[in-house]
């Protein structure tokens, strides 16, 4: 399958580094074609791999994947254009965090909105999924590094574009039943308000490598 990652940082890296090791090709894109961290990306993951801007990946693309600041999010999928969103499951892991805000940073916006929901207002042809942003990048990939069973999470209005991320997430490793359907897109408010817990919980615990597990009683 060939998928955009929009994003060049960690995240990005990480996310676009497995898809291609699990035999997809990938083209990250960025603001402008020959992004020294895009070329440099490309280059170390070999066939496969390709770098663009974010219209040149989005045109490639038959799915995205949303790994830029969440801040800036909206702007980079606008340069990607709306047309090349269009029917496309777009997959949001970013978190608004407010740029400056200090240690563990602020959410730019929260309770009654989610950059998911936001995304989707100003995509309406595009199929969007919010997922993976409860964890951080090591873990999104590779779950068993976490011991035990844990959670993540899927948002979004069209079952189907849930369906196709669920099937991505068990390539990663994650179980299907690890995978929990918070609902619609608004449901992401959730999923990004925990981010001012998993910021503390990492500066208590020294170390990003963890997560929740949901436990039910009877």
């Amino acid at each position: 399958m060939r998928y955009a990652v929009l994003g060049t940082g960690t995240v990005g890296e990480t996310i676009a580094g497995k898809l291609v090791e699990l035999g997809n090709e990938v083209m990250m894109g960025s603001r402008r074609a020959g992004n020294e961290k895009a070329l440099a990306w490309a280059e170390a993951a070999g066939d496969g791999a390709s770098e663009g801007s974010f219209e040149d990946a989005a045109s490639f693309a038959e799915a995205l994947v949303n790994a830029t600041a969440g801040v800036a999010s909206l702007d980079a999928l606008a340069a990607a254009g709306a047309g090349n969103l269009a029917g496309k499951v777009v997959i949001d892991l970013a978190n608004p965090l407010q740029p400056d805000s200090g240690m563990p940073p602020e959410l730019a916006f929260c309770n009654t909105e989610s950059l998911g929901e936001r995304i989707q207002d100003a995509f309406p042809d595009a199929r969007v999924v919010k997922t993976l942003n409860t964890i951080n990048a090591a873990v999104m990939v590779d779950p068993a590094s976490v011991p035990d069973s844990h959670n993540v999470f899927v948002s979004g209005n069209d079952a189907a574009a849930k369906s196709q991320v669920t099937e991505l997430l068990e390539s990663f490793g994650w179980p299907a039943d690890a995978v929990i359907d918070l609902g619609d897109i608004s449901t992401a408010r959730g999923a990004e308000m925990y981010l001012a817990l998993w910021l503390r919980l990492m500066l208590a615990g020294g170390s990003a490598r963890f997560n929740i597990r949901v436990v039910r009683g009877d």
